[in-house]
């Protein structure tokens, strides 16, 4: 039963809640686009991942004392008339029956209910500063269940970030085979649109193209807004305009993935419009996948989660010296920093129910060391504007590869190879 996956995670927090506690995971709210237009409801994915609940504006309450640990969760109540405009609510019987939560109530109860929840526990954990409004209410809720027995324990406020999100940070089977369906999903649409770019053709146009491939396939939405981002404009690292033509010049820097049952994808290629790279275009390019591919045979059980990072920036400094865009030696040059005017980003980031997922990235003091189950992102990039003092022909030169990588026992997944990296495999599918 799917369900009891939900279950089963809120039952494991046991062994990580601190006892006479209760965690709280606010869920989301409607939002509006204008005036009476809402956005499509997404819900917020911590709450999801110990819930797969998804109607607005809903609570879970999960208390650890000495009677073990409860669920309880607050949700829409029924009501005929709303069912009849917005469609079908489960109310809290069906919480209880369908999604198997110890107990349910409506969301129109929880500033009543919510103090005798919180009397007699030391402890409350929340998220803090995630939703807005969250916190006040947190605070009104503690104060009432304090003034509730003057005798009783403090009842001490503790963010909950870090333990909710290292819940997530290792993936089971079940979030693995969405992730893996929605990088399919998002490959198919990458190897699409190489076969079809052309010049003239507008970043917006493209962008359509992708979601369309998306939504075809069963991932209705794109996990983030995409980038398409064709010549220059690829040295804008969060370029989400999308409104230029493209120029049979140009190359073509894409970072888009689709959202599969709630679980994202991260793909970044880049490619030349006319469907064959420049020299300089291509000398770029091969820096880039150098360090990309370097970088991906080290994520692996027990190394650290920088290595990669530190292998990218060191192929890097390497194939700028290279190619003339750097001068020295390159282990000194790494180790003054000069590969941040073409290279400024990390290297990646953790992947699932959000395309930047929870978890951290510290143990202690210390980077956290990959396990199998991590899912990240190995994306290394150069990016070379026209305002920087480089010779002409490199100007206005942005390359990014992404791929996304499941650490394994043995070694490691990727996840998004379907779509070619090699540029003599883009040049050739082009063609």
């Amino acid at each position: 039963m799917k369900n009891m996956t939900y279950k089963n995670r809120r039952i494991n927090l046991k062994d990580s809640l601190p006892m006479n506690s209760v965690l709280l995971i606010p869920g989301a709210d409607v939002q509006f686009r204008n005036a009476d237009s809402a956005f499509p409801f997404r819900q917020e994915s911590s709450f999801y991942y110990f819930s797969g609940f998804c109607e607005p504006s809903s609570l879970i309450a999960i208390v650890n004392n000495k009677d073990g640990i409860q669920s309880i969760i607050f949700v829409p109540p029924k009501d005929k008339l709303k069912e009849i405009w917005d469609g079908y609510r489960a109310g809290p019987i069906g919480a209880v029956n369908e999604f198997l939560f110890d107990k349910a109530f409506d969301n129109t109860q929880i500033d009543i209910m919510l103090p005798d929840i919180l009397h007699g526990s030391e402890q409350v954990l929340y998220p803090i500063g995630k939703k807005h409004g969250f916190d006040q209410k947190v605070i009104d809720w503690t104060t009432a269940a304090a003034s509730k027995d003057r005798h009783s324990k403090s009842l001490n406020i503790i963010d909950a970030t870090s333990l909710i999100g290292n819940s997530r940070l290792i993936k089971d089977e079940h979030e693995i085979s969405l992730i893996k369906k929605a990088c399919d999903i998002s490959a198919e649409a990458h190897i699409a649109a190489m076969k079809s770019v052309k010049d003239g053709d507008s970043e917006q146009y493209i962008e359509s193209m992708y979601i369309h491939e998306f939504s075809k396939r069963g991932g209705r939405f794109p996990a983030y807004i995409p980038i398409v981002a064709g010549g220059e404009n690829a040295c804008v690292l969060h370029y989400v305009e999308n409104n230029q033509i493209l120029k049979g010049s140009d190359l073509l820097l894409v970072d888009a993935g689709c959202e599969y049952e709630m679980y994202a994808a991260d793909i970044t290629r880049t490619f030349p419009v006319s469907g064959k790279f420049s020299e300089e275009q291509l000398k770029i390019y091969e820096v880039v996948l150098d360090a990309m591919n370097a970088a991906i045979e080290s994520v692996k059980e027990g190394n650290s989660i920088m290595e990669p990072q530190e292998i990218s920036e060191k192929v890097i400094t390497e194939g700028l010296v290279k190619i003339g865009l750097l001068d020295g030696d390159p282990e000194e040059l790494h180790k003054a920093g000069a590969y941040k005017d073409f290279y400024m980003h990390k290297i990646g980031h953790w992947l699932g129910l959000d395309v930047h997922d929870a978890g951290d990235y510290m143990e202690g003091d210390e980077f956290m060391k990959f396990k199998p189950g991590m899912i990240t992102t190995i994306e290394p990039g150069i990016y070379i504007s026209s305002s920087m003092n480089v010779d002409d022909k490199w100007k206005g030169i942005g390359v990014r590869i992404e791929d996304d990588i499941l650490v394994t026992k043995d070694g490691n997944e990727n996840l998004t190879k379907k779509v070619p990296s090699d540029p003599h495999e883009i040049e050739s599918l082009m063609s």
